[in-house]
């Protein structure tokens, strides 16, 4: 009976501290790797913009540019993880980048999986892990 009161103690010790059934992970990324290329949570592609400094902490890509290469964008409490830093834009959004390079999507690219920004203007390429 003592062995059963002490585990029911241990259960309820570890429950009221928030620590049963969660098991440890690593902190959420804002991208993912599909078919060799980053993709953003929609999974829709993204792209770097060879125009950015990378590194810099700045975006080139602002005005009517924005429009058609919409950044991926991070929340105002967004903080760098590994590999991936925040661009604080023109415009005072933050952005994500990846290894110091801005990211952003393709206005035309329809669905999941296109990718069809790729090369344009000799300047936008698939972000690549």
């Amino acid at each position: 009976m003592k062995l059963l009161s002490t585990s029911i103690l241990a259960i309820a010790l570890l429950s009221g501290c928030g620590m049963m059934n969660k098991t440890a992970s690593a902190p959420d990324t804002p991208t993912r790797t599909a078919d060799g290329v980053l993709v953003g949570p929609n999974g829709m592609t993204l792209y770097t913009f060879g125009r950015d400094a990378v590194g810099s902490g700045k975006s080139a890509c602002n005005g009517p540019c924005i429009t058609n290469w919409p950044a991926l964008l991070a929340p105002d409490t967004a903080k760098p993880m590994g590999d991936y830093s925040v661009v604080v834009r023109d415009d005072g959004k933050k952005q994500w980048a990846y290894k110091g390079a801005p990211l952003y999507y393709w206005a035309k690219d329809a669905k999941a999986g296109d990718r069809t920004g790729d090369g344009v203007g000799g300047v936008w390429k698939l972000a690549r892990p």
